[in-house]
């Protein structure tokens, strides 16, 4: 081998070691750094004629475990799915209050309970009758703002939704733009893996708006479908519609196209967690603005419709005109049961008895549909609003077990109902928070080591001192050339 050829090989070794220690200096660098993927660098020897001359980097690569990526973000989806349902779930069970709470639906209720008792004591005593009309007044204020609640949910649910599609658009117009420029860099000989960096972490982003799976295409480009099977990206991003809306009631649903669906290039899909995109946080949101704000929405108003119903039953009140409201009304009005949707929100004392409203105490005593004040010592009727909050009744409506319940009986069903759910939802979110957890840190691992990046950088270094002895070798024996 001649010595022009020995120094080129020398050389092109000099350089490859360069380019590896900035490889592995790049790599420990960027230990942390969200969305780094490990380079590596791919070298080959090359010849001339048969002839070694020297080493050619052939390119940087990203090492990746794609399998182990797409579990993770579809562990990220479902982790942030079942976390947005749970602390739903919680937020409502801690509207409702539990029984040791003081101002628990429970506890408002054994609150007029007491008031009742103490007042048929004494129904003479005017501090006693005020003490049952502030105790009604708490319980539907309870009702009224635990419905206000839920509502608020909705609309913060439906804001979210609006604010995730926003996201899903904007990271998909990325990823398809990153696309091209990644294309262009390839085509050009220059390397694209930063690129390819932040096109992983905007995947990542959508994926935990929507679980995807990723396919790789020819020329380092990717396709985008969702486990549902929908298209979010194959040659061009698709475009995810939906219209907020600025207030919602409870009579207000998808189906009644009060509310917006998704649409996808314009056409409408299955707007659900179980839809084409649900199974993310997306589809959670879905669920809390469709199905379990307006599940727990209809518990209470069954709830509100059985304690209406209560004190309408002229048994309990024979003063009352056929239609007249009872104790609690509907907006001033009779329980209407087409009109059940968001009763609880609507629900109030009879204006009939509170002094506040323009009413009389006295009526609380001898009627509501009472001419004139009766026997100051009688009472039959505050024994018989006692009894009627006590008696075991069958609910007219709501998704309970269809036996019979007092109306402290139906509140703990409400809220057993609601913490059942809760508690299942956690034990769902403890599932995929672990399994999260676990692929992540294997994932993690599967990047980089910087243990590993020093001993490539110890190889490196003696690398680079061998071709550089070869090159010092041959300055000698040229200079030893020239000296004869």
């Amino acid at each position: 081998m001649s010595l022009s050829a020995t120094l080129a090989n020398a050389l092109s070794g000099l350089t490859a070691t360069s380019r590896r220690a900035e490889v592995v200096s790049s790599n420990v660098s960027n230990a942390l750094t969200e969305g780094y993927a490990r380079r590596e660098l791919n070298l080959s020897a090359q010849s001339l004629g048969g002839t070694g001359a020297g080493v050619r980097i052939d390119g940087v690569t990203r090492s990746v475990n794609t399998a182990l990526l797409t579990d993770r973000r579809l562990a990220d989806a479902a982790a942030g799915n079942s976390q947005n349902r749970t602390a739903f779930l919680t937020r409502i069970e801690e509207l409702i209050g539990t029984p040791d709470d003081a101002g628990s639906l429970s506890a408002r209720l054994a609150e007029l309970d007491a008031a009742l008792v103490q007042a048929s004591s004494r129904p003479d005593s005017q501090a006693r009758l005020q003490t049952v009309i502030d105790s009604a007044n708490r319980l539907t204020a309870h009702l009224n703002t635990l419905s206000d609640g839920i509502q608020q949910e909705r609309m913060d649910a439906d804001a979210a939704i609006a604010r995730q599609v926003a996201t899903l658009n904007e990271s998909l117009a990325g990823i398809d733009r990153l696309n091209a420029e990644i294309l262009t860099q390839r085509a050009s000989g220059r390397d694209a893996t930063a690129l390819m960096d932040q096109r992983q972490r905007l995947v990542d982003r959508v994926a935990e708006i929507v679980p995807v799976r990723e396919v790789a295409r020819d020329h380092d480009q990717i396709s985008l479908f969702t486990t549902g099977g929908a298209i979010l990206l194959e040659g061009n991003p698709a475009t995810i519609g939906f219209a907020p809306v600025g207030v919602i009631t409870a009579d207000m649903t998808l189906a009644s196209g009060a509310l917006s669906g998704l649409t996808i290039n314009g056409m409408p899909v299955p707007s659900g967690d179980d839809g084409v995109l649900g199974g993310g946080t997306l589809g959670a949101m879905l669920a809390i603005r469709d199905d379990l704000a307006p599940k727990a929405q209809a518990q209470i108003d069954a709830f509100a419709r059985d304690l209406i119903a209560r004190f309408e039953d002229p048994a309990v009140d024979a003063t009352l005109a056929p239609g007249q409201a009872g104790l609690f009304t509907d907006a001033g009005q009779p329980l209407d049961p087409l009109l059940e949707e968001g009763l609880a929100g609507r629900i109030e004392l009879n204006a009939l008895v509170d002094p506040a409203q323009g009413g009389a105490l006295w009526r609380l005593r001898d009627g509501l549909g009472a001419a004139a004040a009766g026997n100051v010592g009688n009472a039959t009727l505050l024994d018989a609003l006692r009894g009627a909050l006590i008696a075991p009744r069958v609910p007219a409506s709501g998704t309970f077990i269809g036996a019979q319940r007092t109306a402290h009986g139906l509140a703990a069903d409400v809220l057993s109902s609601v913490a059942s759910d809760r508690q299942g939802a956690e034990t769902r979110q403890s599932y995929a928070v672990a399994r999260q957890e676990a692929l992540t840190e294997l994932f993690l691992a599967d990047g980089v080591d910087t243990d590993a990046e020093m001993q490539e950088l110890l190889l490196v270094e003696q690398a680079f001192a061998a071709n550089a002895r070869v090159v010092q070798t041959v300055d000698d024996l040229i200079q030893q050339l020239i000296g004869l």
